[in-house]
Formats: C-alpha cells, sequence, structure tokens
C-alpha cells in the first residue's frame, strides 16, 4: 500500500497569556506534551476540526482568531503528516480531560513554559523550531494579556 500524508489540525488555545496544552496518552506520541489537535475529516473544514477537536478533548468553547501556519511532520515510526495550526482565543468552559485514554492533563503554560516542556509532540517541536510561527504565536499571547 503506498504511503501518503495525512492532515492534522493543532489547536493553540489561549487565556490570559497562557496557552493551552496536554500530556498525551494516545499510542500516537504518547507522553509528550502538545494542545489541542486531530485529524482532518472527510469534508471538513480545517477550522470547524479545530473547534470541534477542543470540544471533543476539553469540552471548552473557543473562538478561531488566526491561521498561523503548517508544519512537515515526519514521524521516526513511518507516519506523516502535514498539520494546519491555527490560533483560538478560550471563550467558555474550563478544559477537563474528556478523552482519558487520549490525554492525562490540560493544563495553561506560558510560552517559556511551552517551550521549556520535554518531550514535545513533534508537530509542536516543528512549530517552535520555525522562527517566524515561534514569534506569531508568542506576540499573539502577549497580546492575549490586553483582551482577556
Amino acid at each position: 500500500m503506498k504511503k501518503i500524508p495525512r492532515v492534522g489540525v493543532g489547536l493553540f488555545v489561549i487565556k490570559k497569556g497562557k496557552v493551552l496544552i496536554g500530556k498525551r496518552k494516545s499510542a500516537h506520541g504518547t507522553g509528550t506534551w502538545a494542545p489541542p489537535g486531530g485529524h482532518l475529516e472527510f469534508g471538513e473544514k480545517p477550522e470547524e476540526c479545530a473547534r470541534r477537536e477542543v470540544r471533543e478533548e476539553t469540552g471548552s468553547e473557543v473562538e478561531i482568531v488566526d491561521f498561523l501556519g503548517i508544519t512537515n511532520d515526519v514521524f521516526p515510526e513511518g507516519k506523516h503528516y502535514i498539520t494546519l495550526w491555527y490560533l483560538a482565543k478560550w471563550k467558555s468552559k474550563e478544559a477537563r480531560v474528556l478523552e482519558p485514554d487520549k490525554c492525562e492533563i490540560w493544563k495553561w503554560v506560558s510560552f517559556e513554559e511551552l517551550k521549556n516542556l520535554n518531550p514535545l509532540f513533534l508537530p509542536v517541536k516543528n512549530f517552535l523550531k520555525d522562527k517566524i510561527l515561534a514569534k506569531k504565536l508568542e506576540k499573539m499571547l502577549k497580546e492575549s494579556l490586553s483582551y482577556s
């Protein structure tokens, strides 16, 4: 069978200068830190996927603010994803673990804390390695302090 890349959607949810991050438990990236996200379903708009994933995983409601960029993520175990990254403002309902088989804990961290979490899920690591994407996220987190 021919291997083809899949499309993933990641969502940095921001609130009061912090970003929501969870510790993964699923087989793909177990033990790593990542924001809410998942697979783009057939016929689904990426923004809808982002909102759906955060609602399914955390119960939180968000407002999509911006498209941040794309990462090309080739995993050592042979999986390949193109990840579409979005930024959202937290609107309501505190984040809680709704998929305990996939996530151990959700927590809010600063940009500095995010950069220093270890280990990071490969797409997050690739996002932060891209200086333009990382700076954009850092700027948006600082700006979120004024509208939180």
